[in-house]
């Protein structure tokens, strides 16, 4: 009898978040499942690890299904690190991280505690995806996504991803009309527009609370945030190796 995949499973939300907990009711079905989540959020942490604090993974159990659940003290990419090197027996077939409470489109992939951990689970030689569903309430409406999300894992695990490449899957929210499929997008040109909301404690000091808008700068119609608004479910293909290779012939013409 063939051995069944082993599936990791992470996220940014913490281990609590339905999000996660609907991510491990699809993976349950396709292999075995190991659960290594933070003990708490862990939203844009990025690719942050713990190098000044002690770390703590403790055994839990929260559902029936996964062959074993750990709570992590550390950021994301901490539980990753954690499950290849400590926790698990063999490395895993699939890294799955999600599902998010909010979008990772577009230059969100770049803040995103869910993506860092997916990347991770990249950096170490293994097919990796991160999920999102753009809704951040905590009661949202994931069913409807599910099956995408197993048949996008059933073929990672079946086809496998090419070296240094991870991918950035983003379904839009449940307003109640079927998704009209899946597209393969690239990384729509955007950012946020920040603004800081000046505060005082009770003490009287003054503190800050980010705010802001994302503003996209994209004239084409072929990127993820086009395709979310279109009610697509976005995947694009994000690669680790972060060299402009297409610059550096140019570049290495300066004189330096």
């Amino acid at each position: 009898m063939a051995e069944r995949p082993l599936i990791l499973v992470c996220n940014d939300d913490g281990i609590n978040a339905p999000g996660i907990r609907n991510l491990i009711s699809v993976m349950n079905e396709l292999g075995e499942v190991v659960v290594v989540a933070p003990d708490s959020p862990q939203s844009g942490m990025g690719h942050a690890i713990t190098i000044t604090g002690i770390l703590r993974c403790d055994e839990i159990r929260i559902d029936e299904g996964p062959q074993k659940e750990y709570s992590c003290s550390g950021t994301p990419v901490d539980c990753v690190k954690l499950a290849v090197n400590v926790v698990l027996d063999r490395k895993p077939d699939l890294v799955v991280s999600g599902i998010n409470h909010g979008s990772n489109a577009s230059i969100n992939v770049i803040y995103s505690g869910t993506m860092s951990a997916a990347m991770e689970g990249c950096l170490e030689g293994i097919p990796s995806i991160g999920f999102s569903l753009c809704d951040f309430a905590w009661d949202a409406d994931f069913k409807p996504a599910l099956p995408y999300i197993k048949k996008i894992a059933q073929k990672v695990l079946k086809e496998g991803l090419p070296q240094d490449v991870v991918l950035n899957v983003n379904i839009p929210k449940y307003a109640g009309s079927p998704y009209k499929g899946i597209k393969m997008t690239r990384q729509c040109r955007g950012n946020w527009e920040e603004e800081f909301d000046a505060r005082k404690d009770p003490r009287g000091r003054n503190y800050f609370w980010l705010t802001g808008k994302f503003v996209n700068y994209d004239k084409a119609k072929d990127h993820d945030e086009q395709a979310l608004a279109d009610n697509y479910i976005s995947v694009v293909p994000v690669k680790s190796d972060l060299t402009a290779h297409e610059q550096l012939e140019r570049l290495r013409n300066w004189d330096l």
